[in-house]
C-alpha cells in the first residue's frame, strides 16, 4: 500500500494553521501518528489531516487542549469510542451551559445599555 504523504507546509496551508501549532499538537500528544522520513523531516497523511480538522473543530466548539488530551487519554486507556463520546457530550454540555450563561449576561448588559441611552437622550432633550 503506497500512502501519500503531505509536508507540514502543505498541511498548515490546507488547515490555515501554523506549522508551529501542528508541531505543538504533536508534542502534547494530540497528533501521534506523525511519520518521519530519513533526516527526520515530518510527513503527514490524510489521517493526520482529518485529526487536525477534528482538533480545530473541537476548539471552535469551545474545548480546551486539556479537554482534548483527556479524551485522548480515555481512548488510550479504554479503547472505547462510547466512553470517549460520552465524555465529549459532558464537555460540550458544560460549554453550552457556560455559553448560555454568557448570553444571558450579555442580554442583561444590552438592556442596561439601551436604558442608559434612553436616559441620556431624555436629558439632552430636556
Amino acid at each position: 500500500m503506497n500512502e501519500e504523504f503531505i509536508s507540514i507546509g502543505e498541511l498548515a496551508k490546507k488547515l490555515e494553521m501554523s506549522q508551529r501549532t501542528i508541531r505543538y499538537y504533536e508534542e502534547i500528544g494530540l497528533l501521534n501518528s506523525v511519520k518521519r522520513l530519513e533526516g527526520g523531516r515530518r510527513v503527514y497523511t490524510d489521517t493526520d489531516l482529518r485529526r487536525l480538522k477534528l482538533i480545530k473543530r473541537l476548539k471552535m466548539l469551545g474545548l480546551t487542549l486539556s479537554d482534548m488530551q483527556e479524551l485522548e487519554a480515555i481512548w488510550t486507556i479504554e479503547k472505547s469510542n462510547e466512553k470517549v463520546l460520552n465524555r465529549l457530550l459532558e464537555l460540550l454540555g458544560h460549554h453550552l451551559k457556560m455559553l448560555e450563561d454568557r448570553i444571558a449576561d450579555l442580554d442583561i448588559l444590552r438592556n442596561e445599555i439601551i436604558e442608559y441611552q434612553e436616559r441620556i437622550r431624555s436629558k439632552i432633550k430636556a
